[in-house]
């Protein structure tokens, strides 16, 4: 690994938003490469290696509109071979090609040839695999309220690779709530992509080969059940620094590592006020001390400088109480309130954002209990699973189109997950802790405390849910607008790669009662 490299000595940059390639028809077209490249993310680093959206890690911002058609073309101009270590045992792996990619639009209520299926993937040899998918060109409707999106590759069995090598970007859907709110915006409204990294001493990406305990019986490379890097980076900067005005700003905040939670706080207690979770603004702003965001959360936030000019700000991670002392990833970036105010703030953080009207029980036609399970694999591996199936495994769950159902995510493994569903923006109904022990020795079900609601900054529109070991975290959603295949995983990414992924299709109504 490399040395300690000096916190916040590079300024933040600030991902440029992607230029219209033409006008066709009605829609607008956008082309978008993947591509590998060399980019300096610390003074004090060699260039290193990447894959990126055109050339670029992050992507390029891609900026829609609320019921307005974007087309996309994507482009997979990555070499034959992968520079990050391929575990051939998982997914049958060995007969695909090694490099493959495929892209998922996070959030979006997207068609099925569209949203980026895990079995879809392309090369830059060939077209898009499979019986439903030969498209490359991907049309996002954006008949959605607007919300902080993002794209990032979804290929499968390499997800974690691809992601970990660059493969991600912001896509800001503006909405029509949002006309009316006189918010930050332009050089105000900065995007916040979070995401940790380890790197060797010629700045090249570093990957472990082999969980940390390994056996003699491991396969060379093997698939690891998490990764932590020892290095932060926003927007592609490691620790940086962003100058700001004594003023409010709007901050779209993404947690795009692979397995990294983070518990953000300000050194000094200046508080956040979130306006948005991961499917667009809440109904009323929530002031937090500490935000958690889990792998693939977003969350849409106002901060005030006004207070502070002069000030340098740290926005933390709080590693709890037994963290090592050497473990650096507790700070994330610094704020310098040093720049003159160059107008007067007249922007206002309203008193209501939006109406979030709450999804009724009594529409619910199915309730599901959906259980996150852990067992060995042959070589003595965690393998995590989802009601105990494999991806390959056929189609269990058949929600009909524009029905209502409730999924009950019972987790009676170890740790939580971040649970992430396509398709749909759901909302959280409660979650219950139950005695994991007595379940798992006799199967019975015995709550240890009352069902908790969720907290008020969770109270909107989501994508992901973080669901906690030994609890039942029940989330209800309608299955609309599309049928079709879709998949539902844990975005730990290296959970997701290796089993814990589940396909689900909408059906037309009445073709289904499973």
């Amino acid at each position: 690994m490399t040395s300690r490299l000096e916190k916040f000595v590079d300024p933040l940059p600030v991902p440029e938003f992607l230029q219209l390639r033409e006008q066709e028809d009605t829609n607008f077209y956008y082309e978008i490469t993947m591509e590998e490249f060399f980019q300096k993310l610390h003074r004090d680093l060699p260039p290193t290696r990447l894959w990126g959206y055109n050339g670029q890690f992050p992507g390029p911002i891609i900026e829609a509109f609320e019921g307005e058609t974007i087309r996309v073309l994507w482009q997979n101009n990555l070499p034959d071979e992968h520079f990050l270590p391929i575990d051939k045992t998982i997914l049958h792996h060995e007969n695909m090609p090694e490099v493959r990619t495929v892209v998922h639009l996070h959030g979006g209520e997207t068609e099925p040839e569209s949203d980026g299926y895990p079995d879809a993937w392309f090369t830059k040899h060939f077209q898009e695999v499979g019986p439903a998918f030969k498209k490359k060109i991907y049309d996002y409707a954006n008949k959605q309220r607007g919300a902080t999106l993002w794209y990032h590759d979804h290929a499968s069995g390499i997800t974690r690779l691809n992601v970990y090598a660059g493969l991600i970007g912001m896509y800001i859907l503006r909405g029509q709530e949002e006309k009316r709110l006189n918010l930050p915006r332009g050089a105000y409204e900065i995007p916040l992509i979070v995401t940790d990294r380890t790197f060797n001493e010629d700045g090249s990406l570093f990957y472990p080969i082999q969980p940390n305990n390994p056996s003699a019986n491991l396969p060379n490379p093997s698939v690891v059940p998490a990764f932590l890097g020892d290095t932060i980076l926003v927007n592609g900067k490691v620790w940086p620094y962003f100058e700001v005005e004594p003023r409010k700003y709007r901050f779209r905040l993404l947690n795009a590592s692979n397995t990294r939670a983070y518990q953000f706080y300000f050194d000094n207690g200046a508080p956040m006020i979130q306006i948005g979770t991961d499917g667009g603004l809440l109904q009323n702003p929530v002031r937090l001390d500490v935000l958690s965001l889990e792998p693939a959360e977003r969350a849409d936030l106002i901060i005030d400088f006004s207070q502070f000019a002069g000030q340098t700000i740290t926005l933390k991670n709080d590693l709890g109480p037994n963290a090592n002392p050497d473990n650096e990833t507790d700070e994330i970036m610094q704020f310098r309130v040093t720049k003159p105010i160059s107008s007067p703030d007249k922007t206002k953080i309203p008193r209501i954002l939006s109406k979030i009207p709450r999804s009724s029980p009594f529409d619910v036609s199915k309730i599901r209990t959906m259980k996150l399970t852990a067992q060995t694999d042959e070589f003595g591996r965690p393998i995590l699973l989802l009601n105990n199936k494999k991806w390959s495994d056929p189609v269990t769950e058949f929600p009909r189109l524009n029905a209502t159902e409730i999924w009950s995510l019972m987790n009676l493994t170890a740790f939580a997950h971040p649970i992430h569903i396509h398709l749909v923006q759901f909302q959280i109904l409660d979650r219950r802790p139950f005695d994991l022990n007595r379940y798992n020795q006799t199967g019975e079900i015995q709550f240890t405390g009352p069902a908790v609601p969720p907290s008020a900054n969770e109270r909107g529109w989501k994508d992901t849910v973080m669901a906690p070991a030994g609890q039942i975290t029940r989330i209800i959603m309608r299955f609309a607008p599309y049928d079709g295949d879709y998949v539902w995983h844990c975005h730990i990414l290296e959970h997701e790669d290796y089993e814990m992924m589940r396909p689900y299709k909408v059906t037309p109504p009445r073709s289904h009662d499973n």
